[in-house]
């Protein structure tokens, strides 16, 4: 939800909400009419989230410009630059959830610019209400909280990305022992942070670890978010765990041999693991078909979805374009910014497709390479696998094809920005690639199928 100028009268559903009775204190919501809203990012709210929390050492009040050194810590919010100037000419800009619940209130101090038409925007946050939601919610601690029963100076905190193994577990018990300290399991379950799991596994995963640990054990849950990079990943890490206690140990954050890593997970962690992140034959997945108009993914999809489901393996979902233009889709035109709007949607029912298993296969033109980056990024984050295939026939061939009449109105100028004629394709480079030029539907299936066999995506 993104709102300029919003009259706080005509939100009153918000103020009937009610409010759990462990929640933190709510701050009064300012009287302002005129105070503007935005929704951050996944990364962005996480680190909204700590921020609140107080959970960074040296301590952060509010978000940053961006550091000026590769050594600090940068910790930014971008919005419009719509958003952006209403909020700068007010002073303030009230920061809500996905759903339009208000959760902090930026003062604003500073504005930098953030690239492709956004503006970043620091200054102070202060808490309207705490985010209630989302899986072991009940367990992202302050470190105020954590320290009511355990004080900082007894602790070892132990920041955890990936699922502990049974070195690791020895590591953290030995280093416990020696200095006589309860261990304090921080469980990074931000935005793209674990590694090798989902955020919920991680943290289920790290529980049952725990059980292993022969001293003492606290398990908390902090939204520690990837920042990109693992330097900056490693900065945020050391600073949230030593806002929890002095004393820290680090593990590596990227295991140099994943597979001997999973063959060292006691029993419990190892089944979490595998019910997480299946086989990839038993794994959620999208086949995402790309290609000029005319190049026969849309055939090969639907060839694709026939062979899956006489199979019986899996539950197969087609999201065709032209299908998913007339329901999902409905309403939007031919350009650019439509057309991209259009691709993310398939994108996002897709990710969720895959998020429970299922197998989602998509036939739009999809031309350009970042979008098409986004929605893989948006189904890895979903858990799911993806696999683009490339339908790289010809522009000539596209064109003798042409049963719709499409490249001719195109090239007569009755169809702007048609892709392949006067919009670009751009070719991807990291895609499974077929041609259908000149060749029987069946034979290239089978090749795709094969591909897909041997990549471990079908079975045998």
């Amino acid at each position: 939800m993104r709102s300029i100028g919003v009259d706080r009268r005509q939100r009153q559903p918000w103020q009937n909400r009610p409010v759990p009775d462990d929640a933190v204190t709510a701050t009064a919501r300012p009287s302002a009419p005129s105070v503007p809203q935005w929704t951050p990012g996944p990364r962005e709210l996480d680190d909204l989230d700590l921020l609140v929390k107080h959970a960074f050492d040296p301590p952060l009040n509010g978000f940053t410009q961006p550091s000026s050194t590769a050594e600090e810590l940068s910790v930014t919010l971008a919005t419009s630059a719509e958003a952006a100037e209403v909020a700068t000419a007010v002073g303030q800009l009230e920061l809500v959830d996905p759903e339009g619940a208000p959760l902090a209130l930026l003062t604003v101090t500073g504005t930098w610019p953030a690239g492709d038409g956004r503006v970043g925007l620091a200054g102070p946050v202060t808490l309207i209400a705490p985010n209630v939601f989302g899986p072991f919610r009940r367990l992202y601690l302050s470190p105020a909280e954590v320290h009511r029963d355990h004080p900082a100076d007894t602790l070892l905190a132990v920041a955890v990305r990936r699922p502990l193994s049974r070195a690791d577990i020895a590591r953290i018990d030995e280093a416990a022992r020696e200095r006589g300290k309860t261990v304090l399991l921080l469980v990074c379950a931000g935005h793209d942070m674990a590694q090798g799991v989902s955020g919920p596994a991680l943290v289920r995963a790290t529980r049952a670890a725990a059980a292993h640990v022969e001293a003492p054990t606290v398990v908390v849950v902090v939204a520690a978010a990837d920042r990109g990079d693992e330097a900056g990943n490693e900065r945020l890490l050391a600073r949230v765990a030593r806002a929890y206690a002095p004393e820290t140990i680090v593990l590596a954050t990227v295991e140099p041999g994943a597979e001997e890593v999973a063959a060292d997970l006691p029993e419990d962690v190892a089944a979490i693991v595998s019910t997480d992140r299946p086989a990839r034959d038993r794994q959620g997945v999208v086949f995402f078909f790309t290609g000029l108009s005319g190049s026969g993914k849309s055939t090969l999809a639907r060839a694709l979805t026939d062979s899956i489901l006489e199979r019986g393996e899996r539950t197969v979902t087609s999201l065709d374009g032209d299908v998913v233009r007339h329901h999902l889709s409905k309403g939007l035109g031919f350009s650019r910014e439509d057309r991209e709007t259009n691709i993310l949607r398939i994108g996002f029912v897709a990710a969720e497709i895959s998020r429970h298993g299922g197998v989602a296969i998509c036939s739009p033109i999809a031309p350009f390479e970042a979008t098409r980056a986004e929605v893989r990024r948006m189904v890895q984050g979903a858990g799911g696998g993806f696999v683009l295939i490339y339908v790289a026939t010809p522009l000539d061939a596209c064109e003798r094809r042409d049963r719709k009449g499409l490249y001719a109105k195109a090239r007569a100028g009755i169809i702007p920005d048609f892709t392949g004629i006067s919009s670009p394709y751009e070719e991807p480079a990291d895609a499974l690639k077929v041609d259908t030029t000149d060749r029987d539907i069946a034979e290239c299936l089978e090749e795709i199928v094969d591909a897909l066999t041997v990549e471990g995506w079908l079975r045998p």
